[in-house]
């Protein structure tokens, strides 16, 4: 159970970008419900039931704990238990049935277009670094990849030519994803003109690569989308789940119909797809002003 509470805070770090002390208030508040678990004989987050939940939050009122902490303590399990289930790792979750107060939505700050055209200018092109990772840009807002899917991207999952990647995502599910001609462009050229020197190892597939002919890792490709926030004057806390976010949010701006931004984005449930309409209520009324007919 450990290990999955480590998974599920690195998620929320290197993903979702949340603040080191978001990160602590969440690893102390599951740190303290996963020994009460232990204690009571759980070895197994699939043999929790809603009553043992339940009874774990009446100790902490029983000793005393205010209802704000109660209920932040909740939040943080049914966070937790949602991201077990998104990862395919939990049978069932008992934590949907449960009241509570409105969960934190964990959504990373959007940037506008204007903003990802400041980042993707960046790097500094005269650089064989600098066209690697403005390729690496271009691919995240081109095609909202997670973090761990662009740091495991393969040779053979590129397609430029019919103009696609093929993702192999959570619960290794396969999509294909189309990427415009201008991203794949510069993809190009990072594998033409600069792949080439930093690997030499023809058995090296992974396509992003550092000096070492080493794999970009997750915290890496997190370090670069930082520095180059900072670089283009950007005032937001930028992480991969950012420029997500964006591919999403401005997809649907545009009109894009919102299965269709599931199947590119790889939610299993649509329900999850659904939250990005939460950031943008101009499109909303607009869709109310259309077809409303007292609108």
């Amino acid at each position: 159970m450990n290990t999955l509470l480590e998974s599920f805070l690195d998620h929320i770090s290197l993903e979702r970008g949340l603040s080191i002390n978001t990160r602590k208030a969440y690893a102390d508040d599951l740190f303290q419900f996963l020994s009460w678990l232990k204690k009571k004989g759980v070895t197994s987050l699939n043999q929790v039931s809603r009553k043992q939940i339940l009874d774990h939050l009446m100790e902490m009122k029983n000793r005393g704990m205010s209802t704000n902490s109660i209920s932040r303590h909740l939040v943080s399990i049914k966070v937790f238990f949602r991201f077990l289930q998104q990862e395919d790792l939990l049978d069932r979750n008992v934590t949907d049935t449960m009241d509570s107060p409105r969960l934190w939505k964990i959504l990373p700050n959007t940037l506008s277009e204007k903003e990802v055209e400041l980042l993707l200018e960046a790097p500094d092109l005269h650089k064989s670094l600098g066209i690697r990772d403005r390729a690496i840009l271009e691919i995240f807002y081109a095609s909202g990849l997670r973090v761990s899917e662009l740091a495991h991207l393969k040779l053979n999952n590129l397609h430029i030519d019919d103009g696609y990647i093929r993702v192999v995502g959570k619960g290794r599910k396969e999509r294909v994803i189309p990427i415009a001609r201008h991203s794949a462009d510069m993809l190009i050229r990072y594998l033409e003109e600069v792949r080439p020197l930093l690997c030499e190892n023809p058995n090296e597939q992974h396509v992003f690569v550092s000096r070492n002919e080493t794999p970009l890792c997750r915290q890496r490709l997190w370090q670069l989308i930082k520095k180059y926030t900072k670089e283009a004057g950007i005032m937001k806390n930028v992480t991969p789940h950012t420029l997500r976010h964006s591919f999403a949010s401005h997809l649907l701006q545009n009109g894009a119909p919102l299965r269709v931004i599931q199947e590119m984005l790889g939610h299993a449930d649509i329900a999850t797809t659904q939250i990005y309409t939460h950031v943008d209520p101009e499109r909303l009324r607009n869709i109310h002003r259309q077809f409303h007919p007292r609108a």
